[in-house]
């Protein structure tokens, strides 16, 4: 017998939520440099982007893909254990192409671009937090926002954000923050063993022994001026 609902208002309601998904910004579709890349940053097995939902961003091809192209760079990523849901950009054929993939269409349409900002105003989105251990030769790249690892980031790898980098683990990698200019990022981390770091394109090697007041120590690095900042925090 089904239930009955004294009101049919509290059957369900529609809410409009914030929603953040990781935009996956290609290159180029070559399809063999494309499926060469992906198996040397992820692997072949489960990684730390695994079920990960995607924005698929067109703005950075040189050409705009054709209807075929999509549809296939949709089943590599598939492939490799992501979820492309939506994509933006491209042209109209495109955009249809990945309405046939089974991808939502972000529109930005009537939204009115606004006054040009200093980098240092620039509005972020939501950090992107990043569970699982950056192994060597991995990349994770934090675009628009802040960056959290919750894990190690080992030497070899690299984590990139346009905002703030935090490492709440052993940071053994490279570090950079503000990777499109903005001044007033910086990079965190409980336990400072970083090979390079790296502020608003400004950045030192930390081959070199760093002071014991600093290593293995939580520190933070930022931009005073032009000059670049590595200092404990108190704790």
């Amino acid at each position: 017998m089904s239930q009955r609902f004294p009101d049919p208002a509290s059957a369900f309601e529609f809410r409009s939520v914030g929603l953040k998904l990781l935009t996956f910004v290609p290159a180029t579709l070559d399809p063999v440099k494309l499926e060469s890349a992906l198996r040397e940053q992820l692997g072949s097995g489960e990684h730390m982007l695994s079920g990960e939902q995607l924005a698929i961003d067109f703005d950075s091809l040189p050409d705009l893909p054709a209807a075929v192209e999509v549809a296939a760079l949709v089943q590599m990523l598939r492939q490799y254990q992501l979820k492309p849901v939506a994509a933006r950009g491209g042209n109209p054929d495109q955009r249809a192409a990945a309405r046939e993939a089974g991808l939502i269409i972000l529109h930005e349409d009537g939204v009115t671009p606004p006054a040009p900002v200093s980098k240092a105003a620039e509005v972020r989105v939501p950090a992107m937090v990043v569970t699982r251990p950056v192994r060597t030769g991995q990349q994770v790249y934090a675009k628009g926002g802040d960056l959290v690892v919750l894990a190690l980031v080992s030497a070899g790898a690299e984590v990139i954000a346009d905002g703030n980098i935090h490492v709440y683990a052993p940071l053994r990698g490279r570090a950079l923050a503000g990777a499109r200019g903005d001044t007033t990022a910086r990079v965190y981390t409980t336990c400072m063993e970083a090979e390079l770091v790296s502020v608003a394109g400004i950045y030192r090697s930390l081959d070199e022994t760093l002071p014991v007041a600093i290593r293995e120590r939580a520190a933070q690095v930022y931009l005073d001026q032009d000059k670049l900042v590595i200092e404990a925090l108190s704790g």
